[in-house]
């Protein structure tokens, strides 16, 4: 696992030797898994507000159009939703850990790039939501000194997960730095 983790080319000692963390893409994909996990809370949030305004159409027939067709409209893009939007966050997300920084790629419309150098990490935690755990997943927090928050990694395979996270903590005790 820990070729996820470490770049196998010279660029990070020519990137450490420089003193430099240079924005790039991210060489990890997340795993496979994380589709099916994205689709699940798409289907749990989209099908909520259809059904209940399915069952209350049903109950109130003087309302029936009235919340039938928000319940159409719902399931559409609900279903389109489901199908594409996993689709795409797989391929957009990505990570890469060196020994010099972490990196993430993330988001949909807004993409999102971020770099942790290691001597600014402060904590590294791993989270397995309920719907994680049923797809045996996690998502691995890298939290700095920084006001834009910390760096997430979602949609890990959770044995990967806990490495990653074990293998941060010993390379930022080892990194010089204050972390602030």
């Amino acid at each position: 696992m820990r070729s996820h983790c470490k770049r196998s080319s010279g660029e990070d000692s020519v990137e450490a030797e420089r003193g430099k963390v240079r924005l790039r893409p991210p060489r990890n994909v997340l795993d496979r898994r994380a589709v099916g996990w994205w689709r699940l809370q798409g289907t749990l949030f989209w099908g909520a507000p259809v059904l209940v305004l399915v069952v209350l159409g049903l109950l109130i027939t003087p309302a029936r159009a009235w919340l039938l067709t928000p319940a159409v409209v719902f399931a559409v893009l609900g279903v389109v939703w489901v199908i594409a939007m996993p689709l795409w966050w797989f391929k957009v997300h990505r990570w890469e850990v060196t020994e010099t920084a972490v990196y993430a790629r993330s988001g949909f419309f807004w993409q999102e790039w971020r770099v942790a150098p290691m001597s600014r990490i402060q904590t590294v935690d791993t989270l397995r939501g309920p719907l994680q755990q049923v797809f045996k997943l996690a998502t691995v927090t890298v939290t700095t000194a920084s006001a834009r928050g910390a760096v997430k990694i979602r949609g890990l395979d959770h044995e990967l997960a806990a490495t990653l996270a074990e293998q941060l903590t010993e390379t930022t005790q080892a990194t010089p730095g204050d972390a602030t």
